[in-house]
């Protein structure tokens, strides 16, 4: 019988390489290794993943992880797939329900499978156990510019996690790389670790369990999840819970933190509620009743991994005890709790298919903080914050990157993004309107990855002004709108500069509302004696000429 196994998988093998060898020398191949894993390939496009069965295991000592991951995916055609998983990681084998070997090649970071011989139908569910091992990648700047964390706590405790974002969660499992494709069914996370610590992962504890001097913590999401936020935590954790009445009944809050800050976090954390109340007003019903909300303390600044985002403000309020707006009101709330909840909704609940198209969830998620501010503080001071924050503003690249390459754009999008957002509605000049269009984003696109023009598209035609041009200067280009205009015989000229083809955008003034275009208007003025000025809720630029 081995001899007739191996036969049959040199077989196999064999006739792999020949067909990976029109792979790798397809044009295909140049998008595979120009793009990374930004790109629905064609070794993408024909499989959807259905349910990650993920179980880790570090060494904190050696800096080294193994694991394994069960995919469970329904094939609509495939007859290669590819699997993200980037070096120095490897995967040591590959094996079906049956226990059959799948044969695969690398190249660079990706991983080319033949599933021929086990897929002999379309439309099924399939699974692969894939196992991996090796010395994960080492964040220098995490969670900026990601990768694993071993670090100790202040009682010389391991103390572990990930973040990663921007590089992508194959940086440390092999999975499906590809934002445009979350798995459907949810997955698991069985987190083991050694001593008494503790694993911490998305979602609710299901089972825990000890087995040969190791602990095992198994973790369960039922929704769709980026892959980017499935995410462990290893540590000496001590936890809390509190309940949430919310739009959609209980919420169960639960916080895991290490024990000489259990105090201050008890009392920091008491924002989280203020935060739901804000954001279910604004957003619609928290996206993800069925799995819970954590805060888990992490050894950098902090994530917005779903479900257990990631905490390392210092139980400070402000981010780090600083106000990005420079008002002073950024002083009044916890940043990270208010920010990277924030991104449940949009980022978490609402995803970008393509990194390029990230200021879906930076743009709104840093404009929350400012819905926050309004909700408690008022519109006056939300206004203040907003405004503030342009001093962030760069204007070096488009926010928008480069699609395909798993690329952002500018780290504008945060900022500028933001009041991107609040001119639009100042634009849209009711109130009422603005919050049913943030609202029905998140009911309309519920738990789904998206593209900005889905995004552009959806905000003209529910408030029935086309934004197309207005996107296309903020988001595409690196100029701001430039209102020129000048006084005489009391009459005002004005127009836009610095804008692209066809801009036309309403503003409010001191003499009420114009329209300027790339070409020069003029209006009569009967009384200019407090002088004309634009309302600085616009984020525009405005310079008078000498007439």
């Amino acid at each position: 019988m081995r001899v007739i196994r191996f036969t049959n998988f040199l077989f196999l093998l064999v006739s792999f390489i020949l067909k990976a060898q029109i792979i790798l020398n397809s044009p295909d191949n140049y998008i595979i290794q120009d793009s990374l894993h930004g790109t629905n390939t064609a070794y993408r496009k024909k499989w959807d993943v259905k349910h990650y069965d993920l179980v880790i295991e570090p060494d904190f000592n050696a800096k080294y992880i193994k694991g394994s991951n069960k995919i469970k995916f329904q094939n609509k055609g495939s007859d290669i797939i590819q699997i993200d998983l980037q070096d120095p990681m490897k995967i040591d084998s590959i094996l079906t329900v049956k226990n059959t070997i799948i044969p695969f090649i690398k190249k660079g970071n990706f991983y080319f499978l033949d599933i021929t011989h086990i897929t002999d139908k379309e439309n099924i569910n399939y699974e692969l156990t894939i196992y991996f091992s090796g010395k994960p990648k080492i964040a220098e700047n995490a969670p900026w510019d990601g990768g694993w964390v071993f670090t100790e706590d202040r009682k010389g405790n391991d103390w572990m996690s990930v973040a990663c974002e921007g590089i992508g969660a194959s940086v440390w499992f092999p999975c499906k790389d590809y934002l445009g494709d979350e798995p459907d069914e949810g997955m698991t996370l069985t987190i083991v670790t050694r001593k008494n610590l503790k694993g911490i992962g998305n979602g609710k504890l299901v089972s825990y369990w000890k087995e040969f001097q190791k602990n095992y913590f198994k973790w369960q999401v039922i929704n769709p999840i980026n892959t980017y936020n499935i995410i462990p935590y290893i540590g000496d954790y001590v936890n809390f819970k509190d309940i949430y009445k919310g739009e959609k009944g209980d919420l169960k809050l639960s916080y895991w933190v290490m024990p000489d800050n259990l105090i201050q976090a008890k009392s920091q954390f008491g924002q989280v509620k203020k935060m739901l109340e804000a954001f279910e007003y604004w957003f619609g019903p928290y996206p993800f009743y069925e799995d819970g909300y954590k805060l888990v303390e992490s050894p950098y600044l902090g994530m917005e991994h779903q479900s257990a985002i990631a905490y390392g403000n210092q139980y400070k309020n402000g981010y780090l005890g600083q106000d990005r707006s420079g008002t002073g009101i950024g002083l009044t709330w916890d940043f990270i709790i208010i920010h990277e909840s924030g991104h449940e909704w949009f980022g978490n609940n609402i995803s970008t298919a393509d990194i390029a198209d990230m200021w879906i969830h930076e743009a709104f998620t840093t404009y929350s903080e400012t819905l926050f501010v309004e909700y408690y503080y008022g519109k006056n001071e939300a206004d203040k914050y907003i405004i503030g924050q342009r001093k962030n503003i760069r204007n070096d690249i488009p926010i928008i990157g480069p699609h395909h390459m798993h690329k952002k754009g500018s780290t504008d999008m945060y900022d500028k993004g933001a009041n991107m957002i609040h001119t639009i509605r100042q634009i849209i000049g009711n109130d009422k309107v603005f919050r049913d269009i943030l609202r029905g984003l998140n009911q309309d696109f519920y738990h789904q990855t998206v593209t900005s023009k889905q995004i552009e598209e959806y905000i003209s035609e529910k408030s029935g002004i086309n934004f197309s041009k207005v996107f296309d200067q903020y988001l595409r280009t690196v100029e701001i709108p430039e209102l020129n205009y000048y006084l005489k015989d009391n009459t005002l000229y004005y127009k836009w500069s610095n804008v692209v083809p066809g801009f036309s955008m309403e503003i409010n003034t001191s003499i009420g509302k114009i329209r300027p275009s790339e070409n020069w208007k003029f209006v009569k003025i009967k009384n200019l004696n407090e002088g004309f000025y634009v309302d600085e809720n616009y984020y525009v630029k405005v310079h008078k000429l000498n007439n």
